[in-house]
């Protein structure tokens, strides 16, 4: 596990926001990681799920969400101490449950969904997972399944997105 302290930061930019910086000796003691998935425990406070994304001149960064800045009570020029160590989880991130259920039963669906990207199956983890309640994050995985089966794991968000609205009608 590492160690560091870094200043919460804002992007000026349509695709990243708030963000910390990632010390270089930090980045190049974890380099030879063949995944680059890590847990953060921000302000002894928060577990996250991360990576180390590149700005494209050589740093790189953590994502912080508003959720993560709301729970901690931070804002742009706060300082936050963060740990970091290797995530050893299947997926780089934790999997609700009700995905889990629906992975181990739909042996179709599973398969489709491996053989995504990482962060695609990421991406889908997180929408099923991220809804408030069970019931809702059943609804969201059995949606998610049959629709990567309806495609043949041909994922299209936008699909997705339609998908999920026309699922709750039925």
């Amino acid at each position: 596990m590492k160690h560091f302290v870094s200043k919460l930061d804002k992007f000026d930019s349509n695709l990243w926001y708030y963000h910390i910086k990632v010390p270089v000796d930090i980045v190049e003691f974890f380099s030879d990681a063949k995944d680059k998935r890590f847990i953060c425990i921000l302000n002894e406070q928060m577990k996250i799920h991360c990576a180390f994304m590149p700005t494209g001149t050589g740093r790189f960064f953590i994502n912080i969400n508003k959720e993560v800045r709301k729970t901690l009570k931070i804002d742009v020029g706060d300082e936050v101490a963060v740990q970091i160590e290797k995530d050893e989880s299947k997926y780089g991130m934790a999997v609700c449950e009700e995905f889990q259920e629906i992975l181990n039963q739909d042996i179709e669906f599973s398969e489709y969904f491996h053989k995504l990207t990482k962060g695609k199956q990421r991406n889908l983890i997180y929408l099923a997972g991220n809804a408030k309640t069970s019931n809702t994050r059943i609804n969201k995985s059995i949606a998610i399944a049959e629709y990567i089966k309806l495609v043949a794991g041909n994922l299209d968000f936008k699909e997705l997105n339609q998908f999920f609205k026309d699922f709750r009608k039925l």
